[in-house]
C-alpha cells in the first residue's frame, strides 16, 4: 500500500500538479494571513484606491517574478538559448529552439499559479476592492447625497469601508454600496478563474498540437529531463568532491579526515596568492578548464600534459 501511494505521490510530483496544487494552498494561506494582520483601508479620499489597489496588483507581481527567478530552468534557458552576451560554443537547432520555447511556456503556466490564486482569492473575499473602489461609487439615485457638495461625497463615500458612523438615512446607502463592490469583486474574480482555466487548456492544448514530439516521445523527453539532472547532480557532486580531495593533498599534503598523516605540505607564499584569483570554466582557450580557487600551480604536477584526465591513486 505504501508503495502504491509512493507511486501515486512520485507521478504527481513529475507531472506538476501537486506542485502547483502545493503553491495555490499556500497562497491562500498566506493571503488570509497577510489581510489579516496588514490590511486596513486608510478610508480618506484619494488613498483608498492606491492603497487597495496596491495590496491587489503588487503581491501578484511579487510572486510572479518569485515564480520565474526560483526555478532552474528559467536561468538554464537564458543562458544557454536567450543571453547573446556568452559566445556560442555550439550551433543550437531549430529543434532544440522549439523545445526551448516549449519548456518556457511550461515555466510561465507554473509561475503564474502563485499570482493567478493570489488575486481569485482577493477578488473573491473582496475587501481589498471594496476598499480602492468606494469613492468611485455612483450615488447619484439616493436622495440622502443630493444637498451634498462633491467633496463631502467623497468623505463619507471613502469612509464607507471602516463603517464609519453616519447619518441614519445613509446606513443603507453603505450597505448597498458594499453589496454592490462585493458583488463586483466576486464577479471579476470568477471571470478571472473562467479565463485562467480556459487559457490553461488551450495553451496545453496548441503546446502539444505544435509540438515536434508525439505523446510518448514527450513522455520519454520529459523522463530523460529529470533523470538527466537528477544523475548529472550526483555525478558532479562526487567528481567536485574527489578533484578538490587531490587539489587539497597536493596543497597541505594529507586528505582531509585521513587519521594516517605522516607528511604535511606547507603551502608558500605564492601557493596563497594563486589561490586568491579565481579561474573561470572554459572561458579561455586552454584544454583543460579550471573549476575552482586551488587551480594553477598546485595541478601543474597533476594536469601537466594531460588532457583526458586524472588518475586517481590509492
Amino acid at each position: 500500500m505504501s508503495t502504491a501511494l509512493g507511486n501515486i505521490v512520485s507521478s504527481l510530483q513529475r507531472s506538476g500538479t501537486f506542485i502547483n496544487t502545493l503553491i495555490a494552498a499556500l497562497t491562500i494561506g498566506g493571503q488570509q494571513l497577510f489581510s489579516s494582520f496588514t490590511f486596513s483601508c486608510p478610508c480618506q479620499v484619494g488613498k483608498n484606491f492606491y492603497y487597495g489597489s496596491a495590496f491587489l496588483i503588487i503581491p501578484a507581481l511579487i510572486l510572479l517574478v518569485a515564480g520565474f527567478a526560483l526555478r532552474s530552468q528559467t536561468w538554464t534557458i537564458s543562458s544557454e538559448y536567450c543571453c547573446s552576451c556568452v559566445p556560442q560554443l555550439r550551433r543550437i537547432s531549430l529543434l532544440e529552439r522549439r523545445l526551448a520555447c516549449l519548456h518556457f511556456f511550461s515555466i510561465t503556466g507554473r509561475a503564474l499559479v502563485a499570482p493567478l490564486t493570489w488575486l481569485a482569492v482577493t477578488l473573491l473575499t473582496g475587501t481589498y476592492y471594496e476598499c480602492a473602489a468606494s469613492e468611485f461609487a455612483s450615488v447619484d439615485r439616493y436622495r440622502a447625497f443630493d444637498n451634498i457638495s462633491a467633496g463631502e461625497r467623497q468623505e463619507i463615500l471613502a469612509g464607507f469601508p471602516c463603517c464609519r458612523s453616519v447619518p441614519s438615512n445613509m446606513i443603507l446607502v453603505r450597505d448597498e454600496v458594499a453589496l454592490l463592490h462585493r458583488y463586483q469583486s466576486q464577479m471579476l474574480g470568477w471571470i478571472l478563474i473562467t479565463l485562467a482555466t480556459i487559457t490553461a487548456l488551450v495553451s496545453y492544448s496548441l503546446a502539444r498540437c505544435c509540438s515536434p514530439l508525439t505523446s510518448l516521445q514527450h513522455r520519454y523527453w520529459t523522463n530523460h529531463l529529470h533523470n538527466e539532472r537528477e544523475l548529472f547532480e550526483e555525478a558532479a557532486a562526487q567528481h567536485s568532491r574527489l578533484l578538490i580531495l587531490q587539489r587539497i593533498k597536493k596543497l597541505f599534503g594529507f586528505i582531509p579526515g585521513n587519521e594516517d598523516v605522516r607528511h604535511i605540505h606547507i603551502p608558500s607564499c605564492q601557493d596563497w596568492r594563486e589561490m586568491s584569483v579565481p579561474s573561470f570554466l572554459c572561458m579561455g582557450n586552454d584544454v583543460q578548464g579550471n573549476y575552482s580557487f586551488l587551480g594553477g600551480r598546485v595541478d601543474e604536477d597533476n594536469e601537466e600534459g594531460r588532457s583526458g584526465g586524472i588518475e586517481l591513486k590509492p
